[in-house]
């Protein structure tokens, strides 16, 4: 049997106050449809089809991929009328798997039960029971269970309001049948438009038993409306991935107070303070320690290292048992090897810091070579852009840089040199030597310090 994934992503969110597109706000970091396509890239479909209307060439170029169709609906008449436009695109495909973009945290395994029913019918649904289920199309059972119909909420009876067991939307069912029930559907109601959901009564009247799955949690089909509801939903997410983290193994000193916006890997023994945010992908060792209010993006974190508060890094990679922050800010194609120390307000920006090298203090180092067991005093600068180019810095193994010292790239710092206290260096520097560049030193007797004149 082929399975396509058939996303509706064409509303047009008005409740979320926003000139972006519903489907494109953020959760986790990520785009809502994009979580709703990468978890139907777990159950390998054959094809997955997005249909798309309001902001529809932004949201296109936004996800676009090669698995992906993409559907417009230039008029939008209803989730019926939705897939309607979708099915001369879904001609070989047998089981249609039907998903919402802004139900972002639906689940594989959910989906997976879900499509285990259409071994013995032709239509499955995914329902939940909630305690408040305003605003829900109510699904409607018979003396004997068995589901007759889904009534929308503006179209139900006093009676009907009372039904706690409420239709999330998302339904597996046989793509021929879906096509002839939907042939069937007339936009006879409150909203003049066509229901999805009118096909489950027409599927009873054709003898269809549907069948229902619930998910996990209700949270699982929780839609994004408003930005209230994207705000719980985030928090959701994040005390979730809290737990995960937890019980591989992780210490969090709170496990409220901590933001995962991508992939987090990590090993035994980690600890991660408040206020700690993770974006991209993010693996951190076994023993490595993170401070209060630091981010880390798209970066590995090597075995006992530790990460003081308020550092920020980025694209980079860190070694065993160094030492990072506080303050620190390690920046884009940033390698550090092993027992390497970073110190407060240093920034380095592409470049490479052997072993146990250590910038302690009020550092700028860019684009630079740095060897092993080097020193670089507090202030030092690599100077390295002219206004039009950038050049590269190396320093050689065992070097000592002394403080407020500025290297003008492009120059190398020989092994074992010493540079200086203040000195500003514009040629190479002789290794196992010390370098030095001052004014010289004088001072004026007599001299007396200005003072304002007294005003008349």
């Amino acid at each position: 049997m082929h399975l396509g994934a058939l996303i509706l992503a064409a509303g047009e969110g008005t409740r979320m106050r926003s000139k972006l597109p519903k489907v494109l706000h953020s959760l986790a970091g990520k785009p809502l449809l994009s979580h709703v396509i990468e978890t139907s890239r777990t159950i390998n479909p054959d094809e997955i089809s997005v249909i798309y209307g309001h902001g529809g060439e932004a949201v296109k170029n936004h996800l676009a991929a090669d698995d992906l169709n993409w559907i417009e609906q230039k008029e939008r008449l209803g989730t019926g009328h939705a897939v309607i436009q979708a099915l001369p695109h879904l001609q070989q495909v047998d089981q249609v798997l039907i998903l919402y973009g802004d139900v972002p945290l639906i689940s594989g395994p959910t989906l997976v039960s879900l499509l285990s029913c259409l071994h013995s019918s032709d239509l499955a649904l995914l329902t939940v029971d909630l305690q408040d289920p305003t605003g829900y199309g109510r699904i409607v059972r018979d003396r004997d269970d068995r589901i007759t119909r889904i009534v929308e909420q503006k179209d139900a009876s006093a009676r009907e309001l009372e039904i706690s067991e409420i239709n999330t939307g998302i339904m597996a069912v046989n793509r021929d049948k879906l096509e002839t029930w939907l042939s069937r559907v007339d936009n006879n109601n409150a909203q003049n438009e066509y229901y999805l959901t009118d096909i489950i009564a027409l599927a009873v009247a054709d003898g269809v038993n549907i069948q229902a799955v619930h998910p996990h949690n209700e949270e699982e089909v929780m839609g994004v409306n408003d930005r209230k509801q994207l705000a719980y939903l985030e928090r959701f997410y994040h005390r979730n991935r809290a737990d995960e983290l937890m019980q591989s193994g992780v210490t969090l000193a709170d496990p409220g107070r901590i933001d995962i916006r991508g992939e987090l890997k990590t090993g035994q023994d980690v600890f991660i303070d408040c206020n700690v945010i993770t974006e991209g992908s993010v693996s951190l060792a076994d023993g490595v320690s993170i401070g209060p209010n630091v981010v880390l993006k798209n970066c590995a974190i090597g075995v006992d290292t530790e990460i003081l508060a308020n550092s920020v890094l980025e694209d980079c990679e860190v070694g065993s048992g160094c030492r990072i922050g506080p303050f620190a800010r390690l920046r884009p194609e940033t390698q550090l090897a092993d027992q390497v120390h970073v110190g407060n307000f240093v920034e380095i920006k592409k470049s490479q810091v052997a072993d146990g090298s250590k910038i302690n203090h009020l550092s700028y180092i860019g684009d630079s070579e740095v060897g092993s067991k080097v020193n670089i005093g507090a202030g030092t600068i690599t100077c390295n852009y002219d206004g039009a180019n950038k050049f590269r810095t190396v320093i050689g193994d065992r070097a000592f840089i002394g403080s407020d010292t500025q290297l003008i790239a492009p120059v190398t710092v020989g092994e074992g040199a010493t540079i200086g206290a203040g000195s500003t260096i514009t040629k190479d520097t002789p290794a196992e030597q010390l370098t030095l560049s001052r004014a010289k030193q004088f001072s004026i007797d007599n001299w007396v310090r200005p003072v304002k004149k007294a005003k008349d």
